[in-house]
């Protein structure tokens, strides 16, 4: 008995969810390390809240819709590894190439996180499903949990790394410390890659974890298919970026002006970077933990996720007061990694193996469009009215979860 509990917790499955996961550490590291300051930095390059909501949405509008056209390729030229690669490749050289933006160059900055974002929508449909085949084999929900606890781990580290950078940077201009910091990202990104291809070679087919089907399923856009990619749409179009959110700390927390308690000289230009890390460690364990409750539970963990996180723009632009603040990052962080973790394995549990790829390209597509059509809109309601944007946003997601709980009857009664 015992050896068989140890080959299980060594079983290669696991070990390569365990791998792959460190990989995205690291390269969370790295993008989610300039996640923590772009907004402040397209500001100070010049950009209005309206442009860095019309970018951030873009960049998601981009990246998301590639992923169905690569999806689809993935799944027709079964080329899992090249098409991963391919993507980090482009992911992870866009982001230290920020640090080359000159004074005002806000369109260059935008260029290259749209770049980035092509990057990841190469990666991400290929990815995900080679993720799949291993999880197939663990439990999806807890898998892919644990691959985002790893990942958010480094989306904590990488805010973190910024937050030394600009500690002992102390001389020069705001704008010269930022690019200090995404010169900086150059080292976890170059880690990535290495151990990227470290896995590849220790795991050339992971297609073989899961069986191959008795026949060919080709994709279909069935019912609980369709009700639930309603259901993300409707998350996704009310989900803020955080792009908006640091924007709005910068202006509102970081210096004492009328209005504002002196509590607020707390958050600084170097300590918002800390604010993302906060938030990524309440992604990691919300990630675990609603994985292994839809494991359990199904799509009840999903409903659950999105009560608990739906209210956080209420407590992130309605107060000035940094206690609520930091309630509303942290229920925004359960809204993240519930996206990451329970999102993900539903499309595991929906779609067969051999046209996998092209279901979370679909996936992807619709998320990431309306994902841009909401920032685009929530951004600009920002400069016109904070309580109407705070509606939206609140309203939007919650109105995702009749479309989750219909997909689960539909699933369970094979209405499909």
């Amino acid at each position: 008995m015992r050896d068989t509990k140890n080959k299980r917790k060594l079983s290669q499955a696991m070990l390569f969810i365990l791998l792959f996961g460190i990989v995205s550490l690291f390269s969370d590291m790295t993008h989610e390390g300039a996640t923590s300051i772009r907004g402040v930095y397209l500001s100070l390059l010049g950009a209005s809240a309206g442009t860095i909501g019309f970018v951030s949405g873009l960049g998601e509008l981009v990246g998301y819709s590639l992923r169905y056209v690569s999806g689809r390729l993935t799944d027709k030229t079964k080329k899992y590894w090249p098409m991963t690669i391919l993507g980090y490749l482009l992911d992870i050289i866009a982001v230290p190439a920020l640090a080359l933006v000159g004074d005002h160059g806000w369109i260059m900055a935008c260029m290259l996180l749209i770049i980035q974002r092509i990057g990841k929508a190469i990666k991400k449909p290929a990815k995900d499903t080679i993720l799949s085949f291993a999880a197939s084999q663990e439990g999806v929900g807890i898998s892919f949990g644990i691959h985002e606890l790893l990942d958010q781990i480094g989306a904590f580290l990488g805010p973190v790394l910024l937050y030394l950078v600009m500690l002992l940077k102390t001389e020069g201009t705001t704008f010269e410390i930022y690019s200090t910091c995404f010169a900086f990202l150059a080292i976890p990104g170059a880690i990535t890659i290495i151990l990227l291809f470290l896995t590849k070679h220790k795991f050339p087919n992971p297609e073989h974890f899961e069986p191959e089907p008795k026949e060919y399923l080709p994709f279909k856009m069935k019912k609980v298919f369709l009700l639930y990619i309603s259901g993300i749409s409707l998350f996704a179009f009310g989900f803020i970026d955080y792009s908006i959110i640091i924007m709005h700390v910068s202006r509102t927390f970081t210096a004492i002006a009328p209005g504002l308690n002196e509590t607020s000289s707390l958050i600084s230009s170097v300590t918002l970077p800390l604010l993302y890390a906060g938030a990524m460690l309440v992604d990691a364990v919300a990630a675990l933990f609603f994985g292994y409750m839809y494991d359990k539970k199904g799509v009840k963990a999903l409903v659950l996720s999105t009560l608990i996180s739906a209210p956080f723009a209420i407590f992130v632009f309605n107060f000035k007061s940094i206690p609520i603040l930091l309630l509303g990052i942290s229920l925004w962080g359960i809204g993240m990694g519930a996206q990451e973790s329970i999102l993900k394995a539903a499309v595991t549990s929906m779609v067969p193996k051999t046209s996998r790829a092209t279901g979370y390209g679909v996936f992807e597509l619709s998320f990431g469009l309306f994902w841009f059509l909401g920032s685009w809109l929530l951004g600009l309601l920002y400069d016109i009215s904070i309580p109407a944007m705070t509606i939206v946003s609140v309203t939007a997601q919650l109105a995702a979860i009749p479309f989750y709980i219909y997909s689960a009857k539909h699933r369970s009664s094979n209405q499909i």
